[in-house]
């Protein structure tokens, strides 16, 4: 059994960032609901984690550009007894085309993927985080969140959005005990590329800019219990977002907070 009573839901947990969430969360006890398109691998990475550290964790095959995906996985959850205490949005994707050059269906499914459905989880878990006085959200951005604007792909603005949503729940549900965290990490060894076919461009960058997703993990991880609203992982990746905000992200912050028209007097 486990001996931590949190449980933690992971989308786009079969690889990646969000395996290694799966891991480094075990690690600590807390039980786990996984969810990604590939059920053969969360069978495989389930059956790990149970046999190594004892915990319960649950799985569920879902695709998140289906619009009824967040419903049926908080009904799933629902039914298998799990209370939510930790939400990891993690699952995303990147276009390979010009957004004029795109499909609507495919810019709609990408959008559903990393938008809708990373809002309308993190709105559904908050009930019950609320009821316990307890939550933690980490949503995935991308250190593209605080770039320049690059042209033709949503995946800038889409991580700008996640960017700026998760400091604004984190404003407002810090009293309630749950903190939220944008994590926004840049070049990360994982299977991301291999996905979006850009392999052979990433193999060409400077290997100082890459990290490891463990190491993502933990950063990210100690953030959010930190209560901090944003975390950049690794130090090239710090100096990158500083030489490229002209306000730090700190004093953002505390501006939103301070000038919030609908906070209470």
């Amino acid at each position: 059994m486990s001996s931590n009573n949190t449980t933690a839901l992971i989308t786009g947990a079969s690889a990646g960032i969000g395996a290694c969430f799966a891991r480094f969360l075990a690690a600590q006890g807390h039980d786990l609901l996984l969810v990604a398109r590939r059920e053969q691998r969360l069978q495989e990475l389930a059956t790990e984690l149970r046999a190594q550290y004892g915990i319960r964790c649950e799985i569920l095959a879902a695709d998140l550009t289906d619009r009824q995906a967040p419903k049926a996985i908080m009904d799933y959850a629902t039914e298998q007894g799990l209370e939510i205490d930790v939400l990891i949005n993690n699952a995303g994707l990147s276009g390979k085309t010009a957004f004029s050059e795109t499909p609507w269906d495919i810019l709609d499914a990408e959008l559903q993927l990393m938008v809708t459905a990373v809002t309308e989880l993190a709105h559904r878990v908050l009930p019950g985080m609320r009821a316990r006085g307890f939550g933690r959200i980490i949503n995935l951005s991308s250190i593209a969140a605080l770039s320049p604007p690059g042209g033709s792909l949503l995946y800038s603005g889409i991580k700008s959005y996640v960017f700026l949503m998760s400091q604004s729940l984190d404003m407002e549900l810090k009293p309630y005990g749950i903190h939220v965290t944008a994590l926004c990490p840049g070049f990360t060894h994982s299977e991301f590329h291999d996905v979006m076919g850009t392999r052979d461009a990433a193999n060409h960058l400077p290997g100082i800019l890459w990290q490891e997703p463990e190491a993502v993990v933990k950063e990210g991880w100690h953030a959010v219990n930190k209560g901090q609203p944003v975390c950049v992982p690794g130090t090239v990746n710090k100096l990158l977002a500083a030489s490229m905000r002209p306000i730090p992200t700190r004093i953002q912050y505390f501006l939103g907070k301070t000038f919030n028209p609908f906070k209470e007097s």
